[in-house]
């Protein structure tokens, strides 16, 4: 977060974004309302577009259509039919609109995140969000939204497990299982007091304002309680294919994924009885739902059709297989919400599916960080802790040569756990996660990794919200990375100028689920045996809250991009003898690793305890509830130090293992570490940042703290992380 005032740089997405929507005017022709038969000018100002269908014929002009060809529900009154009348009024400037979305897991959670950006992207009113998730959106969600701090924006949870029960009766053959069927329980599991809400599917895109869709409650007659948009597929005619029996539905049905509900007519007419009693009857002639909550929805309105609200096909354009949607608009400036329900979701086939799928990809790679904006002239509650980052961000001196050390230190970053499918491990009291952080030019060393550990990882990645996007393509390109479900990823999304290591290191150590982490780098690779090894090692020294211990993993490094790597402690150190190996750092900076005394590793046969000295900084193992890294350290300089400083002064041991090895393998150097070394002034900034660090530890510490007094005077080497 940037303080205000302070200009930032529009994104590659954001111009992709605006240049998208300048496209609209170039897709299609006008949508203003038919002329009326008493003779009214197309398009004229303040003619408000009702439900209809627009007709795509073969010459490829867009043209209106009153209703889908065929469809035999289609006469007087009919909701496909354009009705020219005046536009509903917009809620107020500042009016809370409050939408409900069902989300379960790793992946719907990322789906959840490129509506939610749509949805911002064009709002003008303060939101609340109702999230129905299971514990692992949950855990996704929360801590996402905690960590985007978007004015007027309200986050309710509530916990999809115990909805479970009222709707797994109910056979299911869609690929949303349970989840797909709780929408039917929104108006007991929302609170009480809420009257109105929009509920979306995950898989949803906003092309237009929210509060215009809300508006359409004020269409509803007295008895309306569901807003809906017809089903733009012949699914509900039933003849699709021989023996296709789909649940009843008034002529083509309606499309679920968009839905305006009035929570209060519902309770009062007894809805969950409704549905229940309508489920019950049809489920003693069919097999299952095949479309989850619609069939029943659809069901329900079929016995009571005063319930529900014909919404202008625009609010829902279904992308599914067998699609009639492209009736429905002439112009990409028609669109409002675009469905992609299809399992296939981008990949499914339609006449304009480039224009959609390019639209949808803008949103996905967009910057979230440029919508942390405010609604001007509409006061909201700030996010948690948004008051107190304002005002530290305030007092910072944009003349101070460390401005952009201390902006970056208050930065508070997006963070999404978990990004990808993850398996947690069994809980075994010994057990190691490795720890480590990288950015989008080190992606390359994660299957060398993953073939090297075969215990679970937690890794923290610095990424825009486009590069994300990338790793997720070569996640899924990777047969050794897909196959990992062990391996936790965490996206941090970038903002700022200095790399924010420790940060990062905080976010993958918060994450990691087994009593021990390894804490590491990503351009480390440990022996082929350290997993095991690290765990055997555990158990027999005996550590855990009876001796407080970090168990010393000794660094070497080649030099070479290719060599032959030591399956053992014998083969490690004939390479080390042929000068193929040195130990780390030992040409730039020998004090960061010295104190392991590589000379009594080569003989030990036992964990030898080695004491602190000035600037070391080895890779070591500890209990999950370890301190954290000191979030100050960004870019390059102190980062690991200040890390075994502290470990040091809350009396760890430090124990090296005597099998244990880990070795660096060679690449180009970070921006952080050239600007170390080209610039006085970053060296002077962080030399700035050790003061501070003493300072703070001697509060912490007391006397105790004037031991380290002396190691943070000193200078800096340009190998010291």
């Amino acid at each position: 977060m940037l303080p205000r005032g302070r200009p930032r740089a529009m994104g590659a997405a954001a111009l992709l974004l605006l240049l998208l929507l300048f496209g609209f005017l170039l897709f299609g022709g006008d949508l203003g309302c038919e002329r009326r038969k008493q003779g009214g000018r197309a398009g004229a100002p303040g003619c408000f577009p009702g439900p209809l269908m627009l007709r795509v014929p073969p010459d490829g002009r867009l043209r209106r259509a009153a209703a889908l060809d065929g469809d035999p529900g289609a006469g007087p009154g009919d909701h496909n039919r354009s009705d020219c009348g005046p536009p509903p009024p917009r809620p107020s400037k500042c009016e809370l609109l409050h939408v409900a979305i069902v989300c379960a897991g790793h992946n719907s959670s990322r789906d959840v995140i490129t509506l939610v950006k749509s949805m911002l992207f064009y709002r003008k009113n303060p939101l609340h969000l109702h999230l129905v998730t299971d514990a692992v959106a949950r855990n996704i969600l929360e801590m996402l939204f905690h960590t985007w701090m978007v004015p007027a924006v309200h986050v309710s949870f509530y916990n999809a497990e115990e909805l479970k029960s009222q709707v797994s009766w109910i056979p299911n053959k869609h690929y949303s299982g349970l989840y797909g069927l709780m929408k039917l329980v929104l108006p007991s599991a929302l609170p009480a007091e809420l009257a109105h809400v929009i509920v979306l599917d995950t898989d949803v895109t906003f092309a237009s304002d929210i509060s215009e869709l809300w508006a359409l409650f004020a269409h509803f007659s007295d008895t309306q309680a569901i807003g809906l948009v017809e089903n733009q597929s012949d699914w509900y005619l039933g003849n699709l294919w021989k023996n296709h029996r789909p649940w009843p539905a008034l002529g083509r049905g309606f499309n679920t994924g968009v839905i305006l509900l009035r929570l209060d007519r519902l309770r009062q007419a007894g809805w969950e009885q409704m549905w229940r009693l309508t489920a019950r009857r049809e489920l003693l002639t069919l097999p299952a739902t095949s479309l989850a909550d619609q069939d029943i929805f659809n069901a329900v309105i079929k016995e009571h059709p005063g319930l529900v609200q014909p919404l202008p096909c625009v609010w829902n354009v279904q992308l599914s297989d067998h699609t009639l949607a492209e009736r429905c608009y002439s112009a990409a400036s028609d669109l409002k919400v675009i469905h992609w329900n299809s399992p296939k979701k981008l990949q499914v086939k339609n006449k304009h599916v480039e224009f959609f799928r390019n639209f949808y990809l803008t949103f996905l790679e967009y910057d979230g960080n440029l919508l942390r904006r405010e609604l001007f002239g509409c006061p909201s509650q700030p996010p948690p802790g948004a008051e107190q980052l304002q005002q530290a961000l305030a007092q910072l001196d944009e003349e101070d040569p460390c401005f952009e050390f201390r902006q970056q230190q208050l930065t508070v970053h997006r963070v999404h756990v978990t990004f990808l499918p993850h398996e947690p491990p069994p809980p075994r009291p010994h057990d190691v996660t490795l720890v480590a952080q990288l950015s989008m030019d080190r992606l390359q060393m994660l299957e060398a990794l993953c073939r090297h550990w075969p215990g679970p990882m937690s890794l923290a990645l610095y990424l825009t919200d486009a590069e994300a996007q990338q790793f997720l393509r070569f996640i899924e390109a990777s047969p050794v990375l897909a196959a990992r479900q062990d391996v936790a990823y965490h996206v941090v999304y970038r903002e700022g100028p200095l790399y924010p290591v420790n940060q990062l290191r905080n976010v993958a150590l918060a994450q990691a689920l087994t009593p021990y982490v390894f804490l590491s780098d990503i351009d480390f690779l440990p022996a082929y045996s350290l997993y095991d090894y690290l765990r055997a090692s555990i158990e027999q020294l005996g550590l855990g809250s009876q001796r407080k211990a970090a168990l010393v993993v000794p660094a070497f490094e080649t030099l070479h991009y290719r060599f032959s790597f030591p399956h053992s402690k014998v083969e490690l150190l004939a390479l080390l003898d042929v000068g193929a190996l040195y130990t780390f750092r030992y040409h730039e900076w020998p004090r960061g690793h010295a104190p392991t005394d590589y000379a009594r590793w080569r003989e030990a046969q036992a964990p030898y305890r080695v004491q602190w000295a000035a600037d070391y900084e080895p890779y070591v193992v500890v209990p999950r509830d370890c301190p954290r890294y000191d979030p100050r350290f960004v870019g390059f300089g102190w980062n690991k130090v200040a890390h075994i400083v502290e470990l040091d002064a809350q009396e760890y041991e430090l124990l090296v293992l005597p099998e244990a090895f880990t070795i660096h393998l060679p690449h180009a150097p970070s921006l952080d570490i050239s600007r170390f070394r080209s610039s006085p002034t970053y060296r002077d900034c962080l030399q700035a940042l050790k003061d501070e660090f003493h300072q703070d530890l001697s509060r912490h510490h007391g006397a105790a703290a004037l031991k380290y007094l002396p190691a943070l005077q000193q200078p800096q080497s340009p190998a010291q992380g």
